[in-house]
């Protein structure tokens, strides 16, 4: 590719992006007119399976996505998932009931699990190898358009509801989509995989069994059912024994879709376990802030998403900045994990019934520079330390691994704080005077131990962080890369 298709390309891969990043955020907006125009009566109970139902498909295709990236070439598969996440959100679109709505974002996820983690492939491919020796390799990407993202999503979901329907959520991606398609198919040339190897499909499907039933899990566990219940120790039994059985088939299977030498690799090994670690961290600090400007200050739903944009700024700005210094993926991976091991440390300290929302604001901006570090940089080691033929498993294993890691962390954060406070989070605004403030006092300090908590499990992730090898001389990253293909 010339160096003008490869801009082109990169900018392709850029939209990609926004569209998966905007459509974890967007949804949010329509709850009220989703469920006012679909089921008045029982859909507030059923919204939250527009959530799952995307993320479970989205999880469920994610092995499998890297190794077809690998089989039949990243543009196929680029190309395949940005057509089936459009054809979801035409569904969810036309939808005519809350049936047809989750089926719809079910659909939309099995497309929406290629679009970030494919893309990222793409990213890898379109990579001018000069700017990757010099250190500028593109790991900031993720930060900028993820803080992009997070700023633009509950605000564009908030106007289109609004002035338009809640059906243009999903419309909305028709035009920039199409766009994608037609740029992507012109411009993209990249590696061709011409001998066609068979599919691991009973590998893929266990790795869609352990963890859909860990995501089911740890979605219903403490709320929709107790964590004691037959039904949450039947699907944690039904991932533990999932587990087992993918393991031993990716050790037999001829082509797995998750190659066990991988972690054989340092860098990989190592950067799976901490951007499983991130991805807990990312929601505590998100949901967490979120939950206590509502139930401590009385905030509304939107008014609190507005919080992000501090966050969203750093992680913008850190992601500019890392894109043009010539610091190690490690170095930025030891120093984002510390950032956000202080940012934790600060929100336990200082979160009180009647914290100025300033000091909130500067403490998510350090936790966007914290975040900035990690999302791309992350993703940018794990592609340079990978089997060139490997590519695409190592690839989309590290989004596998940051999605489990949210779910745990879901179910390990939810937990300490419904044990701490013993009452419920949503009556909380609607008590009076000592009621009201004896509540607040006790939801303020379980919410403040899940912070130190937080700092608890990043600063494990900055010591594991430390595991990373240091990058080899410029020189001999070639031989490292030849010699890692080989072994693979």
């Amino acid at each position: 590719m010339t160096k003008t298709q490869r801009t082109i390309g990169m900018f392709v891969c850029l939209c990609t992006v926004v569209l998966a990043v905007l459509d974890l955020q967007i949804v949010s907006a329509a709850t009220v007119p989703i469920v006012r125009d679909l089921d008045p009566v029982h859909g507030i109970d059923r919204f939250p399976w527009l959530v799952s139902a995307f993320a479970l498909s989205s999880a469920a295709m994610l092995p499998l996505y890297g190794k077809l990236c690998d089989t039949l070439g990243a543009k196929r598969v680029f190309l395949g998932a940005v057509a089936t996440f459009l054809l979801g959100s035409a569904l969810c679109g036309l939808a005519r009931s809350m049936d047809q709505l989750i089926a719809a974002r079910a659909v939309q996820g099995l497309g929406g699990g290629g679009l970030m983690s494919v893309t990222m492939v793409v990213i890898a491919h379109l990579k001018d190898p000069e700017d990757t020796k010099k250190g500028g390799g593109g790991g900031g990407l993720g930060g900028i358009v993820a803080g992009g993202g997070m700023a633009l999503g509950p605000w564009l979901g908030g106007v289109l509801t609004d002035h338009a329907s809640w059906r243009w959520i999903f419309y909305v991606n028709l035009p920039l989509g199409l766009a994608v398609l037609g740029a992507g198919a012109l411009v993209l040339k990249l590696p061709d995989r011409p001998v066609r190897r068979p599919l691991d499909w009973a590998g893929a499907g266990l790795a869609a069994a352990f963890s859909t039933a860990l995501l089911l899990a740890t979605d219903w566990g403490g709320k929709t059912y107790a964590w004691t219940s037959p039904q949450i120790i039947g699907l944690l039994c039904a991932a533990a024994l999932g587990v087992a059985l993918f393991v031993r088939r990716q050790k037999r299977a001829a082509e797995p879709v998750l190659p066990l030498s991988l972690f054989r690799v340092p860098e990989l090994r190592w950067g799976f376990v901490v951007q499983g670690i991130t991805g807990a961290a990312m929601m505590c600090a998100i949901y967490y802030v979120l939950v206590y400007l509502q139930v401590a200050r009385g905030l509304s739903s939107s008014a609190a998403g507005l919080y992000l944009l501090p966050m969203a700024v750093g992680m913008t700005v850190v992601g500019v900045v890392a894109g043009r210094l010539r610091a190690s993926a490690r170095t930025f991976t030891i120093t984002g994990t510390l950032t956000m091991t202080a940012t934790f440390v600060l929100l336990a300290a200082t979160v009180t019934p009647d914290t100025n929302l300033w000091l909130i604001r500067a403490e998510l901006l350090l936790a966007g520079a914290g975040f900035g570090q990690l999302i791309g940089q992350l993703i940018q080691l794990v592609q340079e330390a990978a089997p060139r033929p490997l590519l695409g498993v190592a690839t989309t294993s590290i989004r596998f691994f940051q999605t489990l890691g949210t779910a745990l962390g879901a179910a390990l954060f939810g937990t300490i704080l419904f044990r701490l406070f013993d009452g419920d989070v949503n009556a909380v605004p609607t008590l009076h005077g000592t009621r009201h403030a004896v509540a607040v006092r006790d939801f303020v300090h379980a919410t403040d131990v899940v912070f130190w908590c937080g700092a608890a499990v990043m600063l494990l992730g900055a010591a594991l962080a430390t595991r990373l090898p240091k990058p080899p001389p410029a020189g001999r990253r070639a031989e490292a890369s030849s010699v890692r293909t080989a072994r693979a």
